[in-house]
Order: structure tokens, then C-alpha cells, then sequence
């Protein structure tokens, strides 16, 4: 699941960067998103293989902080276990282009985490947290994430979507505790 805000507006917001991943993802795979029916229509979605694993790629049509209807809606029709949840996001508490993997843990303000917690009855999904930083002076966090990328940081954004696809993939093939192992010292 890679989280975001709809509509072209946002599209290139430091909030988007989980959607812009999934949209990494769904590229290697030749995984069409498309609209979906009934309890499926809050998201775009799509079906295949990632990383060895059949996987559904989906992406909220929602505001951030309603995406756990989505999830929840998505996990029920393809009758999937939370535990198998993976949800791309952006991170204000990592540093710019650092990508993390975990289960489970707090939403730190995340809206959309929160929500989906809240839907799912858990905390204890994977994450992929793509870092996008903390705002600059006093800047508010909440203006901050539904801002575009600096034009600095729009100049590694490219390898920092790779990245944290690879993260991602790596945590589909062999796990969580070894693609931590691969991950977090490069990063």
C-alpha cells in the first residue's frame, strides 16, 4: 500500500512519496493500477508478481487520513492477513532519502498510519519509511509534508524512489530481519 494524497495537486508532495514508490513498483512489474469495484473503489489497484510473491500493489483514492478504509477494504476482498500488510509512507523522523524497514511501533503523528491502525485493529504491519525530513526553522509539519520536494531534493528524489522500491522488494523476498541487515547500514 503506498500512501498519498489524490489528485494531480499533490502529486509531487513530500506526503506522496509512499504513492510514488508503489508507482515504482508497479512499473517493474508490469502491474496495471486500475479503479476498483464495490468495496475496492476507494483505491486503484492491481494484481501480480513482486520480488517471487504474488502481491496486490494498491494505492488509496482517499485523503491521507482516511486510508485505512481503503486498506482495510482491499485486505478483506483479497482475504489477506494484516500481518502480510506493507505500507510505503513518508517519515518526517528519518532524514531526507533514508529508507527504513520495521513492523509494528507507533504512528508518530501519521495520519495515515493512524488511520490505517485504526481500521486494521493493529499497529503491527511492515512498514517501508521513506525519510523525507524534518521542516526546516519553525515550519509547520503539517504544511511541510503537503509541500513539493526542494529542488535540491528533487535532484536525488529518482534514486531515493529506487531505493526504497528496492527496500521494499528485498522485504518481499527474504524478510524482514534481513532485509534490515541489507538496508539500514547503506542508507
Amino acid at each position: 500500500m503506498g500512501l498519498g494524497n489524490p489528485g494531480p495537486g499533490y502529486a509531487g508532495h513530500r506526503h506522496n512519496v509512499g504513492a510514488m514508490v508503489l508507482d515504482v513498483l508497479a512499473e517493474r512489474a508490469g502491474i496495471r493500477l486500475s479503479p476498483g469495484k464495490g468495496p475496492r473503489s476507494r483505491a486503484v489497484s492491481g494484481e501480480g508478481r513482486l520480488a517471487g510473491r504474488r502481491v496486490v500493489l494498491a494505492r488509496p483514492l482517499t485523503y491521507m487520513n482516511e486510508s485505512g478504509g481503503p486498506v482495510r477494504g482491499l485486505l478483506d476482498y483479497h482475504k489477506l492477513p494484516v500481518t502480510d500488510l506493507v505500507v510505503v509512507h513518508d517519515e518526517l523522523d528519518l532524514p531526507f532519502a533514508t529508507v527504513r524497514l520495521k513492523r509494528g511501533g507507533g504512528e508518530g503523528g501519521h495520519n495515515g498510519l493512524r488511520s490505517i491502525s485504526r481500521s486494521t485493529g493493529t499497529r503491527d504491519y511492515l512498514r517501508v519509511r521513506v525519510g523525507i525530513g524534518r521542516p526546516p526553522g519553525r515550519q509547520d509539519p503539517a504544511d511541510f509534508v503537503l509541500r513539493d520536494f526542494s529542488s535540491t531534493e528533487r535532484k536525488e528524489l529518482d534514486l531515493l524512489l529506487v531505493e526504497a522500491a528496492d527496500a521494499a522488494e528485498l522485504l518481499l523476498a527474504r524478510g524482514l530481519e534481513t532485509a534490515q541487515n541489507e538496508v539500514h547500514p547503506r542508507s
